[in-house]
């Protein structure tokens, strides 16, 4: 029998329905993947356990460790070891990850994932709350952890890594417990970074693809023997187009012969599935929150105009005679607050680095927004489905330019320690450069789906180019020019 069957024999009288056929050697490589997930889902269970262990001591144990000394290195301080190997290592590449294997890293090792999943094996079964699957909490959660997290140096800091990130862990074990039965209601709808990897994972190179007409045939054959599946992030498996909500489990694999791990053109999900289905709310992430809020949060500290007008404030405060929000009196969980290594933000400085993140959002959203509009219109009259559209051919730029705002940690600490970085700057020119050709390229594909002018085709391909453009920019600014 086929390592793809669930159901049992057919009936007497009804033929068995065929088996996918991996149409390649590397489908047929994936497709005996995705089933060796499926069989081997103890192990992954395992695995999960493993990360979940090594998370807890990363996060938990240096916040009651004392701060490293100046002369403490990676190797010789567990301090320093935990933010290199979660904030250097682990988070950057999970990013990676999204884009080249799509969500495997919530379905095979997120602790997050494995926690509320096993809370929700002992669920008190509650049905989801209108208000918890509100479509908005993606882009809230996003720009909310992220903008706290540079509040409390949650990079930096040992306390603030807890305090977020168990906060996150605490609130996915609550919600598994409350809602759902074995699934993943967190994951799903309040993970801080699931609509960031929503995103990134629309570019993996691979997916559990769905045969619509095996699935047909297979519910005509033979119906009652079927195996059911159990997908925890509420995945509709029949309807299932794209990545953006699998987790790559494989607990699916093989299911009805109709589904299978196999690959794709990179660009497929945005070009061919995104428009079918326009979500504002991800255009939000991408262009307010992504292109927007995560570059004022990477580099504000080094902006020559956030000292400019911190000076400015200072000085009329204390022309007036107002000196009390030029003092450090915010507890640590407000503001950061560590006078023993003399890092200190002022109740001004948190006004002042709220104001630029904000700032910084409102102008390049506003500079993508109307770039984007103009693409827009250049494809005819207006239309917002295709405003959404469009939005996604940016994802590329979005997601290098956070991924390089993380490795800066990375860079950071391995500079501490003497590794040196001579092709950085080229590396780094190397990855925006591509990405925002990357994002052209998606945007004359979508742009050849509405119209067969080439003048307005390249008129709206250019528009996004532009809008590519400014999220170069924006990281340019902080790598070269600052």
């Amino acid at each position: 029998m086929s390592a793809y069957r669930f159901a049992v024999e057919a009936e007497p009288g009804l033929a068995a329905p065929e088996p996918l056929r991996p149409s390649s050697p590397l489908a047929g490589a994936l497709a005996r993947l995705g089933d060796c997930l499926r069989r081997n889902q103890k192990l992954i269970q395992r695995v999960q356990w493993g990360v979940v262990l090594a998370y807890l001591v990363l996060v938990s144990a240096p916040a009651f460790l004392p701060l490293p000394e100046r002369t403490a290195h990676i190797w010789t301080n567990f301090t320093l070891f935990a933010q290199f190997a979660f904030w250097g290592l682990w988070w950057p590449f999970v990013l990676l990850s999204m884009v080249l294997v799509g969500r495997a890293w919530c379905g095979i090792f997120c602790p997050e994932g494995a926690l509320t999943e096993m809370a929700s094996r002992h669920s008190r079964g509650l049905s989801v709350p209108r208000w918890l699957s509100w479509k908005g909490w993606p882009f809230v959660a996003f720009v909310g952890t992220t903008v706290y997290g540079q509040m409390i140096s949650v990079y930096q800091y040992p306390k603030p890594a807890l305090l977020i990130l168990g906060g996150s862990t605490a609130g996915a074990i609550a919600v598994g417990w409350l809602y759902g039965r074995n699934k993943r209601v967190w994951c799903r709808y309040l993970c801080p970074v699931s609509g960031v990897f929503d995103l990134l994972a629309k570019l993996a190179p691979v997916h559990f693809r769905v045969d619509e007409e095996a699935w047909a045939r297979s519910r005509h054959a033979h119906n009652a023997g079927v195996t059911p599946v159990n997908c925890a992030p509420l995945v509709p498996l029949r309807t299932m187009k794209g990545n953006h909500d699998c987790h790559m489990c494989g607990r699916c694999s093989g299911f009805r012969n109709a589904i299978e791990l196999a690959p794709r053109s990179p660009n497929r999900e945005i070009v061919e599935v995104a428009g079918a289905a326009p979500k504002p709310v991800e255009t939000l992430l991408i262009v307010f929150g992504l292109m927007g809020v995560a570059a004022g949060a990477f580099h504000w500290s080094a902006s020559p105009w956030y000292i400019d007008i911190k000076q400015a404030l200072a000085t009329w405060l204390i022309d007036l005679g107002v000196l009390w929000p030029l003092q450090p009196s915010a507890p640590w969980w407000i503001f950061t607050n560590y006078p023993d290594v003399n890092d200190q933000l002022t109740l001004l400085d948190g006004a002042v680095m709220l104001f630029y993140i904000a700032a910084t959002a409102l102008v390049i959203g506003a500079l993508v927004s109307a770039c984007l509009y103009a693409a827009t219109r250049s494809l005819g009259v207006w239309s917002r489905a295709r405003f959404h559209h469009l939005a996604q051919s940016l994802i590329p730029i979005a997601a290098c330019g956070v991924f390089l705002g993380l490795s800066a940690t990375t860079v950071s600490l391995l500079r501490a320690e003497g590794v040196p970085f001579g092709f950085l700057s080229l590396l780094r020119a190397g990855l925006l450069v591509g990405a925002a050709l990357w994002s052209i390229s998606l945007a004359w594909r979508i742009a050849g789906g509405s119209t067969g002018d080439r003048l307005r085709r390249a008129a709206a391909t250019l528009s996004v180019a532009l809008a590519a453009s400014v999220g170069v920019l924006s990281w340019a600014l902080l790598f070269w020019i600052w």
